[in-house]
């Protein structure tokens, strides 16, 4: 089932959704830094029978609008509520991703009726970063997927050539073929990039390492899934959510931070079961 361009006008904000609407229960999709909603084609069309799901291009990416400033954790869920309230959504099962799974964990603190359940995959930076490490900033910006196949490039074809060497298109399916193509866009002056703007960028990836992503027990169902090659590998990385989750499921699949591009079939599987479970 292919999804339908939706475009909301939340006042302070434009956002523009994929929607597959033929469920009913309601299911929302948070990207994470740098992507945009049509990472999750495949999670929506395996779903879209019994979900109906909304995936928006968060602030400063896709198509939705791209502000020169107001990239806090406060703008993103202040979109993700107006979203919400325009669809008439009370609550939805909420997943995110990276970036994407620390916005929805703050989220649930601050509001946890708006969850049925949440699913976090391999979230970034859940604790508070230590200042000293934005120094780094611009070595970062340089050598992190996220950040390396922003361009600019000369041409599509040098754009296109370097994808396969990133993370999230390892293998070059068509189903990564086809994000690659949503995701760029030739630019004023002729060069090729990612739809993903600089002020989003450094305004988002300071906030993520100033803001502890939990800070208190949440008593929501939570799925957590581990890629074994994602960032999240280790006990001290795990202890956070299993400290703070009261209603924590950890599953370890195949994959890469990107495990729904690269491992598509063995992630929508391992979505749908926990959220079966939950719809029940």
């Amino acid at each position: 089932m292919l999804p339908i361009r939706q475009r909301f006008d939340l006042g302070s904000i434009e956002l523009s959704c994929l929607e597959w609407n033929r469920g009913r229960e309601p299911l929302l999709a948070i990207h994470g830094l740098g992507d945009c909603a049509v990472v999750w084609h495949s999670l929506g069309d395996y779903l879209a029978e019994k979900y109906h799901i909304i995936a928006p291009d968060m602030r400063g990416h896709g198509e939705s609008g791209k502000p020169a400033k107001g990239y806090a954790f406060t703008d993103a869920i202040a979109d993700l509520e107006a979203l919400m309230n325009r669809l008439g959504w009370n609550n939805a099962h909420i997943l995110g991703h990276s970036w994407g799974g620390k916005l929805a964990a703050i989220w649930a603190t601050q509001n946890p009726q708006r969850f049925k359940s949440m699913i976090l995959v391999d979230p970034i930076f859940i604790t508070k970063m230590p200042s000293i490490l934005k120094l780094t900033f611009p070595i970062l910006y340089r050598t992190l997927d996220s950040f390396k196949g922003m361009g600019p490039f000369t041409s599509y074809r040098v754009a296109e050539a370097q994808a396969p060497t990133l993370g999230k298109y390892a293998g070059w399916s068509p189903l990564q073929k086809l994000v690659f193509q949503e995701s760029i866009e030739q630019k004023p002056d002729g060069q090729w990039g990612t739809k993903f703007v600089v002020p989003a960028r450094n305004q988002i990836f300071e906030e993520v390492m100033r803001v502890a992503g939990l800070t208190e027990p949440i008593d929501i169902p939570t799925l957590f899934v581990q890629p074994a090659k994602g960032v999240n590998r280790t006990e001290w990385q795990l202890k956070p959510y299993k400290t703070h989750l009261t209603r924590l499921t950890l599953q370890k699949i195949a994959g890469n931070h990107w495990p729904f591009l690269v491992e598509p079939d063995i992630f929508n599987r391992t979505v749908e079961e926990f959220l079966s479970d939950m719809v029940l």
